[in-house]
């Protein structure tokens, strides 16, 4: 049996497990791999704490939640307001993905209202595009993404077209209890009905495909391949 890595790419810590969450743990359970990468901690999103004392706090949560989803988490070191240049961004993603070779990614869509998961959605496609090739180099070999897609997001809904479902009936109760261990979902940090919002959609998205259970629905990146199957 082929060896899969899921690799699902967020902004702030959070993102990336409401996106790829429950497709995560799926993959994990089979014994397949799955990494959650955040492109900052989002550690000015409590306005109880100071980010210095927040930013420790996701430290601790972050590995946390990927931990009780099978996976693993990586965040690429960058403080939130203080980021890199984009070109340096794509550089250190493209390094990321020819280092963990996943073959499947997850990001944001681009119709989003927050600038930063249109950053990390500009970002992810040209460092896809960067590590797949030969000429750009790393000392790392080069590594092509097989598939790539847009993960839902209760922020990114601008121009989302749901294309791809996946049921997550066997993993949702997994997926909301690991997310738990994150005090912005359970606790409503930043002012969004996380829990609310993810349980109802898996509802309507069981709706829009005729099912009896729960599912998540994805986005699915242009690609070119020489036959309609896969």
């Amino acid at each position: 049996m082929k060896q899969h890595h899921v690799m699902t790419i967020g902004a702030h810590a959070l993102d990336a497990e409401l996106m790829g969450g429950p497709v995560a743990i799926k993959y994990t359970r089979e014994g397949h791999k799955a990494t959650f990468v955040h492109i900052t901690r989002g550690e000015r999103g409590n306005r109880k704490k100071s980010p210095e004392k927040y930013g420790k706090q996701l430290n601790e949560e972050m590995p946390k939640v990927a931990e009780a989803m099978g996976a693993t988490s990586h965040w690429m070191g960058y403080l939130a307001g203080k980021l890199s240049p984009k070109e340096q961004m794509q550089m250190d993603l493209c390094k990321l993905l020819r280092k963990e070779k996943p073959d499947i990614v997850i990001t944001h869509w681009r119709g989003s209202l927050h600038p930063r998961h249109v950053l990390t959605y500009d970002v992810v496609l040209e460092a896809v595009r960067m590590a797949a090739n030969d000429a750009i180099e790393t000392g790392q070999k080069a590594h092509a993404v097989e598939y790539l897609y847009f993960g839902e997001n209760c922020e990114d809904l601008d121009g989302f077209i749901p294309q791809v479902y996946i049921e997550i009936e066997d993993t949702f109760e997994q997926w909301f209890a690991a997310m738990s261990h994150y005090e912005s979902f359970r606790a409503n940090v930043a002012n969004v009905p996380y829990q609310d919002y993810y349980r109802t959609m898996a509802t309507i998205r069981t709706v829009e495909i005729g099912t009896q259970k729960l599912s998540k629905a994805f986005m699915v990146a242009r690609r070119a391949q020489n036959y309609l199957h896969f």
